[in-house]
């Protein structure tokens, strides 16, 4: 009897089920079941009273409205969203805004039902102005292509050099565009200029503040035999003047002095690092230029960067790397240098200690060239 009992409760429990969610259908098909958009808001319920008139790419929104049960499609300018049926309801779609960017700019998203009909909402993708990270090296020579990082490079784009020149775009993708650097090109940012917006770099091209060792000219003690003045057959191009080559098989611990000394011996150079980074290290970068003819796989390269004395512990920049034979840009953030000195650098109106300095553990069998030790701002200001 218990039995009977219990299966006559399940079938009064679902028959009301079904009642239920047939009077939630009929409740829901508003307006004569005409679909209607009321308003869009972002998905996060903690700001659910955040209306959008737009969005930007990639980005989940939600469609509020009535009777929009029966959604085949979206589109976004002239870009199909992807629909999930699970969250399609008659009340609201939520749906992910297209990442690829539209070729037919209407600012309004429209809606596609089962039925045929159709629902034309206001509504902008907001596309994203170029974003400009790095170049793959800062120092590219006139004619040649340069490889610059970052992201939204939506084509028809121009490139634009500091004096006022512009490259040929010879390949791009949404995070890497290659550009022939023009005749002209001066140092200085770069602005890249798409139908979305235009960006100015915060890295210079060519940069040439605030160098501390260089070749041009050579300062320093005992290390001139590292110079090249006058490339011949293997060795890689100038990129600013002469440049630092060390070709040499190194074993455990040598001591390397590719360039050093104390701002006596490097009076031009000494003197180029701004107070303001001695002060304020987290505004600023430390840069150089590096061509690994062979990679850069034991030992460690030593640096002193605004010491006020010799310290030849710290910076370490250790391996691997490998440019493999290409001149490339390396970035360390200036901060991370400072915190490697045993003492902090306070400012000298008299110059600072600068060392490249090869030393530690492994066999190398160097062939590494340097050039352009810099400090400069993180960002243009």
């Amino acid at each position: 009897m218990k039995t009977l009992n219990k299966t006559i409760l399940l079938l009064i429990i679902a028959v009301a089920m079904v009642g239920s969610f047939a009077g939630c259908k009929k409740e829901d098909l508003l307006n004569g079941g005409q679909p209607r958009i009321n308003y869009i808001r972002i998905t996060n319920p903690a700001s659910s009273d955040s209306l959008l008139v737009g969005a930007a790419q990639g980005n989940l929104i939600a469609i509020v409205g009535e009777n929009l049960g029966d959604a085949k499609s979206i589109w976004f300018n002239n870009q199909p969203a992807t629909l999930n049926p699970t969250y399609i309801t008659n009340t609201s779609i939520l749906v992910n805004v297209p990442a690829p960017i539209p070729t037919v700019i209407t600012n309004k998203l429209k809606i596609y039902f089962a039925n045929g009909d159709s629902l034309l909402h206001n509504f902008q993708v907001q596309i994203s102005k170029p974003s400009i990270t790095s170049m793959t090296s800062e120092y590219v020579n006139t004619g040649d292509v340069a490889t610059i990082n970052g992201n939204f490079f939506y084509a028809p784009l121009t490139v634009k050099f500091t004096g006022g020149v512009s490259g040929e775009v010879v390949s791009v993708t949404d995070k890497i565009l290659q550009v022939r650097v023009p005749t002209g090109a001066q140092p200085g940012p770069i602005t890249i200029t798409t139908n979305f917006g235009e960006t100015k770099s915060d890295f210079w091209f060519r940069d040439d503040r605030n160098i501390f060792i260089s070749s041009d000219p050579f300062e320093g003690w005992n290390t001139k035999s590292f110079v090249v003045t006058d490339p011949g057959p293997g060795d890689p191009p100038k990129i600013n003047g002469n440049y630092i080559r060390v070709t040499r098989k190194l074993g455990d611990w040598p001591y390397t002095e590719v360039a050093d000394g104390p701002a006596s011996a490097m009076p031009i150079h000494s003197k180029r690092i701004p107070d303001a980074a001695i002060l304020s290290p987290k505004d600023y970068n430390l840069k150089f230029e590096i061509n690994t003819l062979k990679p850069y796989n034991a030992n460690i390269i030593k640096i002193n960067a605004g010491t006020n004395v010799q310290d030849n512990d710290n910076y370490q920049w250790k391996p691997p790397y490998d440019s493999k034979g290409q001149w490339q840009t390396v970035v360390i953030p200036y901060e991370e240098v400072i915190a490697s000195y045993k003492v902090r650098p306070v400012v000298d109106p008299n110059g600072y200690w600068s060392m490249l300095l090869i030393h530690g553990p492994g066999a190398l069998d160097a062939d590494i060239c340097f050039d352009n030790f810099r400090i400069v701002p993180k960002i243009n200001k």
